[in-house]
């Protein structure tokens, strides 16, 4: 059978990525380092279209340089910035809006997940959720960032190039690691810098979910879900978690929770409705997991509440 024309390149291997993307073979099986300024503008020739690598990816690029969305506005961001992907996401598209973002990379580090084995950080890389942010949610850097990443990269770039030996990996993972930690700290630095755009998304939410519950969605739809609020606000659902808890300590699950209990104590205070009609109403299949969630949250069953107030 014919592949189809839009199913995305996947790559295996460091070395089937290399050939694809028209560069040397890489000096280590399982880690490589393509750092751009060393090479030819024609000498990299990207496949079209979408791929999938097996690997970790982190790419610096020196200048943005365009419009990125956030929620429904868009800010210009001349500065450089990091972008990363983890194993087996799909990067690019039809529209090519990702491989302009690689083409245009300064350092691109491939981390094969065999590279981490016994060591700590196979576990912990794991839970650094901008590895499935999208492109419009890069980390943008400031000067001194910039200068603090780059230098990473020259490190490992040393390590690949003069000196592989017995300490070469634990090197290479150490500062593998003290990259993703200035990243998470960075990270946290951007959420505050930009909480304008963050205020005005957590505005928007607050708004999302206060029509879903007056609408009735919930009683055809269920419960609201993480996924359903970042579709609306254009995120994923990993920035939108990480950028609430930056903001208020929650994540959105949390969030949700909360919108439901605050919605359920209304109901529970100010209409005769059962304990079952508001679980209905707030959108849960089984009145019993209503009530579970009530508990958890508030210490009180939903007829406990209810009494406290007759």
């Amino acid at each position: 059978m014919k592949k189809e024309e839009n199913t995305p390149l996947k790559f295996d291997s460091l070395s089937d990525a290399h050939r694809a993307f028209g560069l040397p073979r890489p000096l280590h099986p399982l880690i490589s380092l393509i750092n751009s300024t060393n090479m030819e503008q024609n000498e990299v020739t990207p496949p079209s279209g979408s791929h999938v690598l097996n690997f970790y990816k982190i790419s610096y690029r020196p200048k943005l340089g365009r419009k990125l969305k956030y929620g429904q506005d868009y800010y210009d961001f001349d500065e450089g910035g990091l972008l990363f992907a983890a194993p087996n996401q799909i990067i690019g598209s039809k529209n090519n809006e990702e491989d302009e973002i690689r083409e245009c990379s300064q350092y691109t580090l491939l981390i094969h997940p065999d590279f981490l084995w016994n060591y700590s950080l196979a576990k912990k890389i794991k839970t650094y959720g901008f590895f499935s942010y999208s492109a419009n949610e890069a980390l943008h850097l400031s000067e001194n960032e910039k200068t603090t990443v780059i230098s990473i990269f020259k490190i490992i770039e040393e390590e690949l190039t003069s000196r592989i030996d017995d300490f070469s990996q634990d090197v290479m993972i150490s500062q593998i690691e003290l990259l993703l930690n200035y990243a998470n700290r960075f990270y946290k630095r951007q959420f505050i810098t930009r909480k304008a755009s963050s205020s005005s998304l957590l505005q928007q939410l607050e708004e999302i979910l206060e029509e879903y519950f007056n609408s009735a969605k919930s009683l055809s739809q269920g419960t609201p879900t993480v996924q359903f609020l970042s579709e609306k606000l254009n995120i994923t659902p990993s920035y939108l978690s990480d950028m609430l808890r930056s903001l208020t300590g929650q994540n959105a699950q949390q969030l949700i929770h909360h919108k439901l209990i605050e919605k359920a104590k209304e109901k529970l205070s100010a209409t005769s409705l059962s304990v079952s009609e508001v679980a209905y109403e707030l959108g849960f299949e089984h009145p019993q997991s209503f009530s579970k969630l009530f508990k958890t949250k508030t210490n009180f069953s939903p007829l406990e509440f209810r009494r406290s107030f007759n």
